[in-house]
C-alpha cells in the first residue's frame, strides 16, 4: 500500500469578518477560499491547525469549518481536520465528532499545559489511546514551536507501528530529525513537513509531502516546487524554493498569521480579521507583504486530468 498523504496540503487559515474581539468565523470568505483553490492541484486541506488560530476557535466552529470544507472540496481532496484537546478523553470524543463531519484523518499536536509531565510515556500512552478510538487516521504533530514539547523520533517510529497511525507533520523544518527516523517508517508511512523554508529538501530526504501555511498565500509556487521534485528538475525546484523564502519568512517568522492573511487578501482570498489576543499586521508589515506579492513570480493553477474526471 502505498502512502495516503502525499502531495501539498495547505494548513488552512481561519477568516474573521472583525471586530474588537476578531469577530464570527466568514464561513462564506472560507468556502470561497477553498473554491479558488480547488483550481490547484493540491492534496487536500487541512482545517484547525496552528495557522488556522485552533486555540483562538470553538469546538462547534470547527465542526462547522470541517463540513464547509467537506462540502465544497474537489472531488479526491482531502480534508484534515486538528483535533488535539488538553485530555486523551476530549481529543477521542473530538476526532470522533469530526470524523462524522467528514474529516478522512485527524491532526493531533501533544497536550502540553502540563508539559513539565509529558514524558514520552504520558505521550505514547495518549497516541495509542486515541489511535485506538479514532475511525478516521491519525496524523501525529511535532510542533515544538508552539507547545514546549518535542516528540522524541524514536517514538514517532514506534507510533508509526500502530496500524491508525499513519503520518507525520514535522513543523521545525529539522532535516537532522527526518534524517534520524525516515529509514526507519513503514513503507506507508507519510512523513509531511511543515516548514516552507525546506520542502524540497526534505522531498529528497524522504518526505511524502507537505502541510504549509504559506501554501494559502502562494499555493501555485509551492505546487510548483513538488512538480519539479517529482519530474527529476532538481535545479529548477531549487530556485523556485529560493523564490519561497522571502514570502514564507516573511509571513511565517516576521509577521506570523497577521502577515499570512494579508497576503492572502493582496491576492484577491479572504484573509479577514485575527482573532485577540493576536493583533493585526502594521502599515509597514503590509508595505513589506505588498512588495514580496509584487515581486513574486506568480504560477497558474496546476491541475492533474485523472483527478478532474
Amino acid at each position: 500500500m502505498g502512502k495516503r498523504f502525499e502531495g501539498i496540503f495547505p494548513a488552512l487559515l481561519t477568516p474573521f469578518l472583525g471586530g474588537a474581539e476578531g469577530g464570527e468565523v466568514d464561513y462564506p470568505g472560507f468556502r470561497e477560499n477553498i473554491s479558488k483553490y480547488n483550481a490547484f492541484d493540491l492534496a487536500g486541506y487541512v482545517i484547525g491547525g496552528s495557522n488556522g488560530e485552533c486555540v483562538l476557535v470553538s469546538n462547534d466552529e470547527t465542526a462547522q469549518l470541517v463540513e464547509t470544507a467537506k462540502s465544497v472540496a474537489a472531488p479526491g481532496r482531502l480534508v484534515i481536520a486538528g483535533t488535539a484537546q488538553e485530555s486523551t478523553r476530549l481529543t477521542i470524543d473530538f476526532t470522533k465528532r469530526l470524523a462524522g463531519c467528514g474529516a478522512d484523518a485527524a491532526l493531533i499536536r501533544p497536550p502540553s499545559y502540563y508539559k513539565a509531565r509529558m514524558n514520552r510515556e504520558a505521550l505514547r500512552r495518549h497516541f495509542l489511546a486515541v489511535a485506538d478510538a479514532s475511525p478516521i487516521p491519525v496524523i501525529v504533530y511535532n510542533i515544538p514551536q508552539n507547545t514546549g514539547i518535542t516528540i522524541e523520533p524514536g517514538l514517532v517510529v514506534e507510533l508509526a507501528g500502530h496500524p491508525r497511525i499513519a503520518g507525520l507533520k514535522e513543523s521545525l523544518g529539522s532535516l537532522a530529525y527526518l534524517g534520524e527516523i525516515i529509514r526507519q517508517l513503514p513503507e506507508n508511512f507519510s512523513y509531511l513537513t511543515g516548514s516552507g523554508f525546506v520542502v524540497l529538501p526534505a522531498l529528497l530526504a524522504g518526505a511524502s509531502g507537505a502541510i504549509l501555511a504559506v501554501a494559502n498565500a502562494a499555493p501555485g509556487l509551492c505546487l510548483e516546487i513538488y512538480r519539479l521534485f517529482r519530474e527529476g528538475k532538481i535545479e529548477e525546484a531549487q530556485r523556485r524554493q529560493l523564490d519561497l523564502i522571502p514570502l514564507n519568512k516573511a509571513a511565517m517568522e516576521t509577521y506570523g498569521i497577521p502577515g499570512l492573511k494579508y497576503a492572502m487578501d493582496v491576492q484577491g482570498f479572504r484573509g479577514g480579521a485575527v482573532r485577540l489576543p493576536l493583533l493585526p499586521i502594521d502599515e509597514k508589515g503590509k508595505s513589506e507583504i505588498r512588495t514580496l506579492i509584487e515581486g513574486q513570480v506568480h504560477y497558474s493553477p496546476i491541475i492533474d486530468e485523472d483527478k478532474k474526471r
